[in-house]
């Protein structure tokens, strides 16, 4: 199966970023892309925080959906949609939220961010709890075979978030979207990534946004996709671009079976 991650710099403005995204995922799809991932935030790098609420779509209805819908069906490809606002039942929050379509543009799976981020140091501050609301389900997709686990950015740094989402039965791909900061990406990006490839023995596919945004946001990019056995198969550091590439059933399961890790583990019950 080809996978693409997509690698974006994203703006404030939504129509601008959608023009992109479709340019970009149209190379994926030029390129044999099965599976093309946006990464979060695609749609809007907003000059503040609160500009996502703005923008807030219902479940089911508005320009990104649409859009989203509509990419997967023309490029003929699974698209999962990085991260969009979605509404909430609160005024001043939104859900940040993964859907997943088919070649047709029906709706497969949707996971809402569980893990909110939060860092400060001297000047440089991020508190997503401001304007976003956790989601509290886990979700996983089946395609051609392959099961499919979803997370967003944060989740990455809670092992526990993956080992969920192969209990009782393993899933052999992770996404990953994300704008991870330039501060912590240079130190954990790839150090993470590679750890929850080898420990659930699986692939990962790491959408990030990667350059200098015009709010002044610098975000760390790296877009990679991961073997199961910890090796970056494919890399993008900075600016836009489309990093593909091949995942192999028969590579997964020689790496499962030669260290069957996962058959070996203990649950401890308290």
């Amino acid at each position: 199966m080809q996978v693409a991650v997509i690698q974006m710099v994203s703006a404030p403005d939504v129509d601008t970023n959608l023009a992109r995204a479709d340019a970009l995922l149209a190379e994926a799809a030029r390129r044999g892309a099965t599976l093309a991932v946006l990464p979060e935030y695609f749609c809007l790098m907003g000059r503040t925080e609160t500009d996502k609420i703005g923008v807030r779509e219902e479940p089911g209805q508005g320009p990104i959906q649409s859009f989203l819908a509509d990419a997967a069906n023309r490029h003929g490809v699974w698209l999962a949609g990085g991260s969009i606002p979605l509404a909430t039942s609160a005024a001043d929050r939104v859900l940040n939220t993964t859907l997943v379509f088919d070649p047709r543009g029906k709706l497969r799976a949707r996971y809402d961010k569980r893990h909110l981020f939060a860092f400060q140091r001297d000047a440089e501050r991020y508190a997503e709890s401001d304007t976003i609301a956790s989601g509290s389900d886990i979700a996983s997709f089946h395609l051609d075979g392959w099961r499919v686990g979803l997370s967003i950015c944060y989740d990455l740094r809670f092992p526990e978030h993956f080992r969920a989402l192969s209990d009782p039965d393993p899933c052999d791909l992770f996404l990953v979207p994300s704008a991870f900061t330039y501060t912590t990406g240079e130190k954990h990006w790839e150090l993470l990534l590679r750890a929850r490839a080898v420990e659930n023995l699986a692939y990962v596919a790491a959408s990030a946004q990667g350059g200098r945004h015009l709010n002044g946001r610098r975000t760390w990019g790296h877009s990679m996709i991961i073997d199961p056995w910890g090796e970056v198969l494919a890399m993008q550091s900075e600016g836009e671009g489309v990093v593909v590439a091949s995942l192999d059933q028969d590579r997964l399961a020689t790496v499962r079976t030669s260290l069957p890790a996962l058959q070996h583990r203990l649950r401890f019950t308290g």
